[in-house]
Formats: C-alpha cells, sequence, structure tokens
C-alpha cells in the first residue's frame, strides 16, 4: 500500500483527524485527514479533542492507515490512539505528528505559530502519559484519592509507584507546557486510567510530601501542575496576536527562566515552544518559528532581547550555552529566598539594594521585598543583581571565580517600585568588566572559557611574545571577578580569588611587569589590594612581584598608599612608607594627598605617620579648597586636629571656596572639643562670614554657642545675605537653649526681619516650636502681628501648619488679629480649613471673632476650601458653627 502524501494547506487553516471506529481491539487503526478552520465559526470551542504526548523513540514505529495510505508512526502514538479509539464512534482529533507534515519545514514553522490557538480553543485536551506500568494504575488513584480529600500514608510500593509516574518523559517536554498552558479543560490518561487534570493536580501537590520526589523533579512537577490547575479558569480567553491564547501571564523572558530545562528534540524549539505562551508581541523581534536559523543564531537573538541592549555575545552552534562580556555594576544582593506556598509557588525574595547618592556622594543601600517565578537554576542567599551598560533590565547572577553565572536573565525585579529608566539613571557603585555564562545545561562553562579563542578580547597580549595569553586571560577574569565581589563587601572569597589572580599574572608575565595589569578604568592590583588592607597581597606584590609601590591607578589617579591612608591600614602604610619608593604627598584627580584622606576619616596613626616623614605638605588643598585641617574640624576628629596644630604650620584660619574655616566647619557640626582646641590658638576670626554671610554663631549648637560668646568677639546680631541673625536661625530651627543664650546677651533685635519681612516669631511659630515662641513673647519685644512679604502674620502660619498649641499662645496675647487676610484674601481660618487641621479650627471658632464665610481672591470660603480638600470633620464643625 502507497506512503500516504499530504495535499498543502490553505491559509489559517489545520488539519483534524477522523480517528474511524472499530470493536476489534487490535485491529488496524484507520484515519482520515480533513481540512479546518479555526477562523469560520465563532465557536470559543470546537468539537476535536487535542493529544498532547511524547513522540517517543523515532526508531520503533508502527504504520496506521489514512486515506488507505499508510503513514508510519512513534510506538507511543500508535499506543495512544488505539487507546482513543472508540468501538462505536468515530472520534475528531488534532495530533501533531498526523496534523502537520513533517517533511515539510515552512508548514511547521507555520502550524508552530497556531498551536497555542488549536489546543486553546479543544473542547479538551488528552494527555496521554503512557501505557500501564510500575504499578501506574495504583498510582493514579492514589492521586485522585488526595485530591479528593482522602489523606493516607503511603506505603513504600506506592511511592515508588506515584514516582514512577511523575518521571516520566511527558513531564520533562517543554511543548507540553504551551500545550496544557492554553487548555481549558485537561484530561489525564495512563493505560486504561482516566483522571481530570485538575484533580489530578491536587492530588499530586497534597502528597508532595509523601512520595519525596527530588528538588529537580519537583520542580518540574510544579511547573506542569501550576499551568494544567489553571485550565478551569479559562473559560472565556480571546485570541493573541500569534493565534494562541493569551492566558499566559509571563514575559518571554520569565518563561525562559521557568522552563529552559524542559526537554526538546530540536535546540530550537526550547524557544519556539515557549512562544505562544507570552504575554509579549515577538512577531519583529527575529525569534518567531524558523529552522534555517542556525542555533548560535537564535540563541543570541534571544539573550540580546531578553538583556534589552547592544552587549557582546558569543554562542556555539551545539551547545545551549552564551558567553557575554559587557561593563556593568552590582545594584544588589540577595538576602533571603522562601519558598511560600501562600504565594501561589512563588518565591517571597528580599534584596538589598546599594548605590551612590547624588546627594551626600555615599554609598546607601536600602531593602525592597518582591515575589518571582520559582526559575529552572534556583535562586541562592548571596546571589547579586546586575546591571550591564547598554541594557535596560538587570539580571540575577552568581559569582563562579573567574565568571558569572547567569541564574536569571530576565526577572521581574520592578515590584521595587523602580522603573526600567530609574534602574539606568542610578549613579552606580562601580562599573566593572563582566564575564557571563548563560548556561541552559549547568555543564562545565570553564572548559568553554579556557578552550574558545572567541572570549578573549584583552588583544595587546597576543603582541607581547613574553606574555601567555591563556594564563593572562585567566587570572584577569578571577581578577575582575574579585574586584567586583570585593565591591559589595559581601564576600570572603575576595582577597583568595585576588592572590590567586596575582599568582595568575606572575605566571603571565614570568614575574616582570606584573603591573601592566592596570586597566585605565579601574585599580591596579597593588592598589586595590592597599584600598582592602591585604597585607599579605600588598608585599607580595611588592616584594615578588616587583610591582611599583607607586603606580597610580587610572580612574582616581590615587597611588597605592593613597588607598591604604584613606582606609586607615596602618600596617600597610607602614609598609609602603618602609620601601622608600613612595611619593609621600602625591595628589589624586581631587587633590587630596594621602594625609588629606587619613585626616578626613579619622585615621589618628595614619596621620602621625605620615607627619612623622617631614615630607607633607600639612596646608595641601583639596579642589574645594579645603585642607587636613578643614576636613578633620568639619567631621570632629579631635585626636587627629590636635595632630595637626602641633605641627606649627597649619593655616588655622583658612578658608574654602564657600568662605568657610575649620572653625565654621566645626560649629556647623557641633564639635565643642574640636572649637575649644581652634579657639585655643588664639588664630581664629571667630566672627568670620562664609561666602553666604553667616558667621560661626549661626550654627546653632549650645555648648559651642557658650563658648563663642564667652571669647566676646561675636557680633551676635550680624546678619547674613539674606538679612537673617543668629537668634533668626535658632528660632527657625527650634534650639531653645541658644535662643535663650542669645536673649541673655541683651544684645539681640528680637524683632528683626529676613528679606521676606518674617521675623523669628514667625519662622518659630510657622515651624511650631512652642518652647521658642514662649521665649520670644516673653521678652515683650516683639510685634506679636507682623505681616511678612505675603501678608502672613505668625498666627497665619502656625494656623497653615496645625501647630495647636502655638496658635493658643499667640491667641492667649490678645494682640492677634484673628481674622486677618494675605495677599492671596487667605484668613487663619482659611488655611487650617484648607490643610485639614481641626483642633487649629475649634480654637479660631472659639473666639468668635472670624468670618466664617469670608472669601479669599478666587471666591473660595472656608467651608468650601474643607469641603473640596475631603476634610469632612471640619466641614461638620463650620457647618455646625454656622447654624
Amino acid at each position: 500500500m502507497s506512503q500516504y502524501i499530504y495535499s498543502s494547506l490553505g491559509p489559517n487553516s489545520i488539519r483534524l483527524v477522523r480517528l474511524l471506529p472499530n470493536q476489534t481491539q487490535n485491529a488496524p487503526i484507520q484515519c482520515q485527514l480533513c481540512p479546518y478552520s479555526l477562523q469560520e465559526s465563532s465557536r470559543q470551542t470546537h468539537l476535536y479533542t487535542a493529544l498532547s504526548y511524547v513522540w517517543g523513540d523515532p526508531e520503533i514505529t508502527r504504520s496506521i492507515y489514512i486515506d488507505k495510505c499508510t503513514l508510519s508512526v512513534t510506538k507511543n502514538l500508535f499506543e495512544a490512539l488505539l487507546r482513543l479509539r472508540d468501538p462505536f464512534f468515530e472520534r475528531i482529533i488534532w495530533v501533531d505528528a498526523l496534523c502537520i507534515n513533517q517533511g515539510d519545514t515552512k508548514e511547521k514553522e507555520q502550524q508552530i505559530q497556531s498551536m497555542p490557538k488549536i489546543y486553546g480553543q479543544a473542547d479538551r485536551v488528552n494527555v496521554w502519559l503512557g501505557e500501564a506500568a510500575d504499578n501506574s494504575d495504583q498510582a493514579l488513584e492514589v492521586i485522585r484519592a488526595a485530591g479528593n480529600g482522602a489523606t493516607n500514608s503511603l506505603s513504600n510500593e506506592i511511592q515508588l509507584a506515584v514516582l514512577a509516574l511523575l518521571r516520566r518523559g511527558w513531564f520533562r517536554r517543554i511543548w507540553i507546557l504551551q500545550e496544557v498552558a492554553a487548555a481549558r479543560h485537561v484530561q489525564i490518561i495512563c493505560g486504561p486510567t482516566e483522571i481530570d487534570g485538575y484533580a489530578f493536580c491536587l492530588g499530586v501537590d497534597s502528597l508532595r510530601n509523601d512520595y519525596k520526589a527530588p528538588a529537580d523533579l519537583q520542580s518540574l512537577i510544579h511547573s506542569v501542575t501550576y499551568l494544567i490547575r489553571g485550565a478551569i479558569f479559562r473559560p472565556s480567553h480571546t485570541i493573541s496576536r500569534t493565534g494562541g491564547t493569551s492566558q499566559a501571564m509571563f514575559t518571554l523572558g520569565e518563561l525562559v527562566d521557568m522552563y529552559h530545562t524542559h526537554d526538546a528534540t530540536k535546540h530550537h524549539d526550547k524557544v519556539y515552544a515557549l512562544l505562544g505562551m507570552s504575554s509579549e508581541d515577538l512577531s519583529k523581534t527575529g525569534l518567531l518559528p524558523d529552522y534555517e536559523v542556525s542555533w548560535g543564531n537564535l540563541f543570541q537573538r534571544l539573550a540580546r532581547y531578553l538583556i534589552c541592549g547592544n552587549v557582546s555575545i558569543h554562542s556555539w552552534e551545539n551547545r545551549e550555552i552564551v558567553v557575554i562580556r559587557n561593563k556593568g555594576c552590582i545594584i544588589g544582593k540577595i538576602s533571603r529566598v522562601q519558598h511560600d506556598t501562600a504565594l501561589g509557588g512563588k518565591l517571597g525574595v528580599s534584596v538589598v539594594f546599594e548605590n551612590f547618592s547624588r546627594v551626600s556622594g555615599q554609598r546607601e543601600a536600602y531593602d525592597a521585598e518582591m515575589t518571582l517565578q520559582p526559575p529552572a537554576n534556583p535562586i541562592q542567599d548571596g546571589d547579586l543583581i546586575c546591571l550591564l551598560q547598554e541594557a535596560s533590565k538587570p539580571m540575577i547572577i552568581r559569582p563562579r571565580k573567574d565568571h558569572f553565572e547567569i541564574i536569571m536573565i530576565a526577572p521581574s525585579l520592578l515590584e521595587t517600585g523602580k522603573t526600567k529608566s530609574e534602574y539606568v539613571k542610578w549613579p552606580k557603585l562601580y562599573i566593572r568588566d563582566f564575564l557571563l555564562v548563560w548556561d541552559w545545561k549547568s555543564s562545565s562553562s570553564l572548559q568553554y572559557l579556557e578552550d574558545d579563542t572567541t572570549v578573549r578580547t584583552i588583544d595587546w597580549v597576543s603582541k607581547h611574545s613574553n606574555i601567555k595569553p591563556a594564563d593572562f586571560e585567566k587570572a584577569t577574569r578571577i581578577w575582575n571577578v574579585a574586584m567586583i565581589i570585593d565591591d559589595i563587601d559581601r564576600y570572603g572569597k575576595a582577597e583568595e580569588w585576588l592572590q590567586e589572580a596575582i599568582e595568575g599574572y606572575e605566571v603571565a608575565f614570568q614575574q616582570e611587569h606584573l603591573n601592566t595589569s592596570k586597566r585605565q578604568d579601574s585599580r591596579t592590583p597593588l592598589s586595590w589590594a592597599t584600598g582592602r588592607g591585604y597585607y599579605a597581597t600588598t608585599e607580595f606584590l611588592i616584594t615578588k612581584a616587583n610591582i611599583d609601590p607607586d603606580l597610580k591607578d587610572g580612574q582616581s589617579s590615587r597611588t597605592p598608599l593613597s588607598w591604604a591612608a584613606a582606609h586607615g591600614h596602618e600596617a600597610v602604610v607602614k609598609l609602603l612608607l618602609g620601601t622608600g619608593k613612595v611619593e609621600v604627598d602625591a595628589k589624586d584627580r581631587y587633590g587630596q594627598t594621602p594625609l588629606s584622606l587619613a585626616a578626613r576619616n579619622r585615621h589618628e596613626a595614619v596621620v602621625k605617620l605620615l607627619l612623622g616623614t617631614g615630607k607633607v605638605e600639612v596646608n595641601v588643598k583639596h579642589i574645594d579648597g579645603r585642607t587636613p585641617l578643614s576636613w578633620a574640624a568639619s567631621n570632629g576628629h579631635e585626636a587627629v586636629v590636635k595632630l595637626l596644630l602641633g605641627t606649627g604650620k597649619v593655616e588655622v584660619d583658612v578658608k574654602d571656596r564657600y568662605g568657610r574655616t575649620p572653625l565654621s566647619l566645626a560649629t556647623s557640626n557641633g564639635h565643642e572639643a574640636v572649637v575649644k582646641l581652634l579657639l585655643g590658638t588664639g588664630k581664629v576670626e571667630v566672627d568670620a562670614k562664609d561666602r553666604y554671610g553667616r558667621t560661626p554663631l549661626c550654627n546653632g549648637h549650645e555648648a559651642v554657642v557658650k563658648l563663642l560668646l564667652g571669647t566676646g568677639k561675636v557680633e551676635v546680631d550680624a546678619k547674613d545675605t539674606d538679612g537673617r541673625t543668629p537668634l533668626w536661625w535658632a528660632a527657625s530651627n527650634g534650639h531653645e537653649a541658644v535662643v535663650k543664650l542669645l536673649l541673655g546677651t541683651g544684645k539681640v533685635e528680637v524683632d528683626a526681619k529676613d528679606i521676606d519681612g518674617r521675623t523669628p516669631l514667625s519662622w518659630a511659630a510657622s515651624n511650631g516650636h512652642e518652647a521658642v515662641v514662649k521665649l520670644l513673647l516673653g521678652t515683650g519685644k516683639v510685634e506679636v502681628d507682623v505681616k511678612d512679604r505675603y501678608g502672613r502674620t505668625p498666627l497665619s502660619w502656625a494656623a497653615s501648619n496645625g501647630h495647636e498649641a502655638v496658635v493658643k499662645l499667640l491667641l492667649g496675647t490678645g494682640k492677634v488679629e484673628v481674622d486677618v487676610k494675605d495677599i492671596g484674601g487667605q484668613t487663619p481660618l482659611s488655611w487650617a480649613t484648607s490643610n485639614g487641621h481641626e483642633a487649629v479650627v475649634k480654637l479660631l471658632l472659639g473666639t468668635g471673632k472670624v468670618e466664617v464665610d469670608v472669601k479669599d481672591r478666587y471666591g473660595q470660603t472656608p467651608l468650601s476650601l474643607a469641603a473640596s480638600n475631603g476634610h469632612e470633620a471640619v466641614v461638620k464643625l463650620l457647618q455646625e458653627y454656622i447654624k
């Protein structure tokens, strides 16, 4: 009998199989194929069954008959057709091996795009697990009972039967994911036994702790049961742009991270099988089914699409692995991973995000909680979140000594409230060189890095015959990883790997010119080691590797001595000074010397060492004009200030670019002991003004103010460029003790106005400083109802900001105009009602002196302002008052 020959399919058409009945179990299988258009009907379901199964061994085949012609099918499909055949009625089914011409690549590509629609509009999807074996019938009955709520302990025999069933190939096949993800009714069939898909999932999940499957199998089973369980919730699905169902809530990246370990006959299918489940429009990505595209090319396209950036990617034709080289930074670290059943099987993840503050320039961190779909490669505590340059999405990675393994290439991390643009624009900690390996098989990636020349990018190495490229490349990879993990201060491996990298460089350079390993955008090995205080590594580099101990790095122009001094590593500083080969006063790009850095960071012992050399310029200036004394005074480092003053060479009253002296900086931060030291020199101008006209007395710290007043050399009422006096600053900031001190001098103008016409009382009232308001009122020298340039009085400011106690004080004077209008026509009552300050409104209404219906310049009354801003309690008060 002749082989069956497929006729071509029309556009938007599929084929369906008519499985003809036969009452004889072993009779030959007779079928008919007929074209069918899903678009010809408005039905949401069609009266056919879609089969989900595993092809099985392609070498073991059986023959069936289609339109009286023969066609070979795998043994597993043959058994499925026998099981589905009815004795009396024909059955209409869709099965890929029969309905798609497997010899026509273009037809396969077109039909693959329709498969989500085919499975989504089927009346049901039958899952064929295979013939009965290994007590599978008992296993299914136990699962059925568990799904119905019966919970009995399982015998060893039944545990093994359940495990054997769940280890069947169907659960590992990647194509089945979209088949059950699109289905709206799933029936599980194994041999003669059938079970509803939802009941099957309930039973498997409830028995999870009884059959004791290993973690990788549990992950596979969960990924399938999760999708089957959702079938009953898909009664009114819509059709996606690719013709499939739009059930999935996942992006392609999430799907790949979750399912890439499932099995497929062709590498390509690990991508194409997931397309119909994606929530994205992938029509213009170059990822749609096309088997003429090489696997290496397709894998590169996929990686570049998921990273969302132009990065260097290399792939192999016969391996599921890509290697990515790019600059980037670490922006966070996974601090906790919790498998939370309350989250529907998702992972609860805690992340510590780290970065630099634009304001302070210092490292900052914040915690964020989020949930993630569990990836095929499990996340661990300590995994890192990396953002590559040119990329708009972060990824989760893990250090592997000489590279980083990609754990999740496209996690949905935006639940933290950060947008993609914020990830990209936020100033990063450090930009580093990353070598990332995305390996779907978790095989030995190191071999590829060692053997394949495409990952070697340091071109100049090959031009130096005395350098061994392989050793240099490996040492550089280890070095880069060590720098990155050391950046985040989380790994004890940094120095160990750093030392291993150094030894690799020694081999590569044959113990010569090791300092050549400096990269333009990072520190030299020596500067890194000294910055971290690695004494043994520093000694090795200087004495064994013959590195120049004064070699500057390329990023900040700091020397190793600068790094050691900045971080207070006394022993390393001694070692470097002992070489006699370092420039003790070398400046970095900001004009800072080792002495400046040590003084700034409170490293007394290091300051002693540097001063002891007799080779440092004590008054060296930073680019903003600050000297070592300025830094020490500003930060309150009393011991360092003593050391610097003890040299007799410091300029005690030097001003920085903002006109601030060491005394100004010390008083600003309330460093009493340092202020005493500076005043004790007799060389400071106690009343020196900065560029804003402020004197040290304006800084508001009680003990410091006492010291300054005690000199008898301060102008107590000096005004800055905004007309603000020391009393104004103290009152505004609520420094009660300082206000008392200043009033006690008898030399202050209590009611002095600034350029906005505001007095100390106005500011104290505005900011709710009750105690200060009492003090000022107690002088009897303040104009209680003084108006500023906006026509607002102290009462108006206090009422506006809801300071009930201050309002009471002002009303208690009996000297305030309760209903005074500002330039906008608003009264204290208007401001209080507008902002919903119920207690203040009560006080004002209690005076009986307010006009409740007064209109501002926009015609709004207190009642309308309260109502428009949703202040219900205030509205009630006003309505009751009006009545």
